[in-house]
């Protein structure tokens, strides 16, 4: 891995188009982005020193010092005082494409793929956005379990969950640390049956960034999921944050009529 000396990346300024109306910081980090992301620039390369990155492309140190903190955000390079921007992005690292026909039994197979670390396990009592939400009294009693993923050994997702303490308080330590929560909800018999979920883009949190190895506000896709059973009533609520790079959400969409679409999860 280099770290004496930076690599050449055969910079010039005819690659910046000062006309444009894209802000040159942006096409700085594009530039370096699709670099990084193709594997032209390997992870543990040292990209260039701030001002030698402003001679090569004829623009002000600032431009250059703002792409590379985006960079950071993004979690593709990190900044080191004394050692500068290294590159953290490996793009041969393990992704999970998520195109399920059936999503529960596709979070069952993610559940099988990936390796899961118990970061906190308490039991605590519903307020009204949680109430609301597992379809129980303000001040029932609910088990919040937070966890994390890896797959091949790298960051995957955290997971917040969330489940009626009269369901989940027979889950022990060990088992919430080694199994995947639909397995257990099916061996105590409340097997999930559909779920209901959202899909949104956020900024990582200090907390979610630590275990997922990223910059704070660094870009995660975040799915919000409710559970039900056979009978219709929550099992399971959850928020499952996952890294940008590691986790693709896939639909396929079909035409049903000369103007109607259906997308198929």
């Amino acid at each position: 891995m280099p770290d004496s000396a930076s690599i050449d990346l055969d910079l010039s300024p005819d690659l910046i188009d000062e006309s444009a109306s894209t802000p040159l910081y942006q096409q700085i980090l594009d530039l370096l982005r699709d670099k990084i992301v193709s594997g032209q620039i390997a992870p543990g390369d040292r990209l260039p020193p701030e001002q030698e990155l402003t001679s090569l492309l004829g623009v002000s140190r600032i431009t250059v010092k703002r792409a590379l903190n985006e960079l950071a955000v993004s979690g593709l390079v990190r900044r080191h005082r004394g050692r500068g921007t290294v590159v953290t992005f490996d793009p041969a690292a393990p992704t999970v494409k998520a195109s399920f026909e059936n999503l529960i039994d596709g979070l069952t197979r993610m559940g099988l793929k990936t390796r899961v670390t118990l970061i906190d396990l308490e039991e605590i009592g519903t307020g009204p956005r949680l109430s609301e939400a597992l379809e129980v009294p303000v001040g029932t009693p609910a088990i919040r379990i937070v966890r994390a993923r890896r797959l091949e050994g790298e960051p995957f997702s955290h997971l917040v969950t969330h489940m009626p303490a009269a369901i989940a308080s027979g889950f022990s330590r060990e088992e919430l640390g080694r199994e995947s929560l639909i397995s257990l909800l099916d061996k105590a018999g409340h097997r999930p049956v559909e779920a209901t979920q959202s899909i949104t883009a956020a900024a990582a949190s200090a907390d979610v960034a630590r275990h997922l190895e990223v910059s704070p506000g660094a870009p995660v896709l975040c799915i919000h999921r409710i559970m039900r059973g056979a009978g219709g009533r929550p099992v399971q609520e959850i928020t499952a944050t996952y890294r940008a790079d590691r986790f693709q959400y896939q639909m396929r969409l079909t035409r049903n009529s000369a103007t109607d679409w259906r997308g198929d999860t």
